[in-house]
């Protein structure tokens, strides 16, 4: 946590008890404490995107969107969670606000950038988080540490009141220890908002209710993922992916080849977008910005806007490409991350016997799928192989 509204929270508890003790229907979420990544705006509080160049901003003036409808679903806000600086990263190793650690061997990462939301779910603290995902800041964290996290199509749910990144690419989405919990919690974070011009204007579509028809799944075509997906994960990844395809009945492999083309777009789109976002505070501020992420912005601001063009036409393609594959398949089956939670500190990571650079690769198996706005829910395992205790997660797409 970056900072705790205890005192809202018992505000918010004294209205759940009084609707209770006026007989009135409860909402769906009433007394379920939750958290939120610090981009989120929160009435009152400074929005710090886990930037110290942020700190003397003024207080939110109001929620942010999604933070207004938890509370309309009865959901007590206790706090505002640990990130990477402005979401660009993927360990949540933060020069300001110090590490966040992983809940089941806290000498490792628990993955970013939305790594305090899904630390907090991991280690009991809080059943529901929110967080954002740019390039895999939902899936990452939720693969390392261990529990669901859904990150919805890409417009589903409006960003009004958070703090942006890459408007071509952020996603928002919510964490959870429990599936159910994880579709209740969406289902009341759903509907349109005019004031998101990339938010679909479309109604809610409950998904609660669907968890109890098993028959939904008879009859379904379930492929894994291969090619990219299969060549950057490693054997923890491998053995989990492999135990849901055994689970769904997968019958097929397929290989999207567009794969590695899309996650180079979102490289582009990341740096150009991060980087104009950026650019202004950057030549005035520059020693306020972390280390870890100012030079890329700073690059990225400086990138042709040919290059930024050709990726957004790489992106169109690959997309096309992708949704071809659903002519032979409804679900498909990727590993979230290359490996398991790496220590603290870790500059590289090993696959394959090739070393890659950690910061930069835990997204490879993510980014190919956000560049493009699929829908994907990351679901925990245990496998044998790897690191004893820890988790990887699956995403199902």
């Amino acid at each position: 946590f970056t900072r705790l509204t205890l005192d809202r929270a018992r505000g918010e508890a004294a209205a759940v008890d009084a609707l209770r003790a006026a007989g009135k229907r409860l909402p769906p979420l009433a007394g379920v404490p939750y958290a939120v990544k610090n981009l989120f705006d929160i009435e009152g509080e400074v929005t710090l995107a886990g930037g110290q160049v942020n700190r003397d901003n003024p207080p939110a003036a109001a929620d942010a969107e999604l933070v207004r409808r938890m509370r309309e679903a009865g959901a007590l806000l206790v706090g505002a969670l640990n990130m990477d600086e402005h979401a660009y990263g993927f360990t949540t190793e933060n020069t300001h606000y110090g590490t966040t650690r992983n809940p089941h061997d806290t000498s490792r990462i628990a993955g970013g950038s939305s790594g305090g939301s899904a630390a907090a779910v991991a280690g009991g603290m809080v059943p529901l988080t929110l967080g954002s995902d740019t390039n895999g800041s939902i899936r990452v964290p939720s693969s390392l540490c261990g529990i669901f996290g859904l990150k919805p199509t890409y417009g589903r749910l409006p960003r009004t009141g958070t703090f942006p990144f890459v408007h071509s690419l952020d996603h928002l989405g919510p964490f959870a220890a429990d599936v159910n919990d994880l579709t209740v919690a969406y289902d009341a974070l759903q509907g349109p908002d005019a004031r998101d011009p990339a938010c679909a204007q479309r109604p809610a579509s409950p998904v609660s209710p669907l968890l109890d028809q098993l028959s939904m799944l008879q009859g379904s075509r379930v492929a894994v993922l291969g090619g990219w997906f299969q060549r950057w994960a490693g054997d923890a990844a491998l053995e989990a992916v492999e135990t849901v395809a055994a689970a769904l009945g997968a019958s097929r492999r397929l290989e999207w080849h567009g794969a590695e083309a899309a996650r180079s777009a979102a490289f582009v789109i990341t740096g150009a977008e991060g980087g104009a976002l950026h650019r202004a505070r950057l030549i005035g501020r520059y020693d306020d910005y972390e280390p870890l992420s100012r030079d890329r912005l700073v690059a990225g601001s400086l990138m042709p806007a040919a290059w930024l063009a050709q990726a957004q036409r790489v992106r169109r393609r690959a997309h096309a490409e992708a949704l071809a594959l659903f002519a032979d398949a409804d679900l498909l089956i990727a590993a979230a991350t290359p490996v398991q939670a790496t220590a603290a500190g870790a500059a590289m990571f090993s696959i394959g016997g090739r070393e890659l650079p950690l910061r930069a690769s835990m997204g490879l198996l993510t980014q190919p799928v956000s560049c493009i706005g699929l829908p994907v829910c990351t679901v925990p395992l245990w496998p044998a192989a790897g690191e004893a205790g820890l988790p990887i997660g699956v995403q199902l797409i």
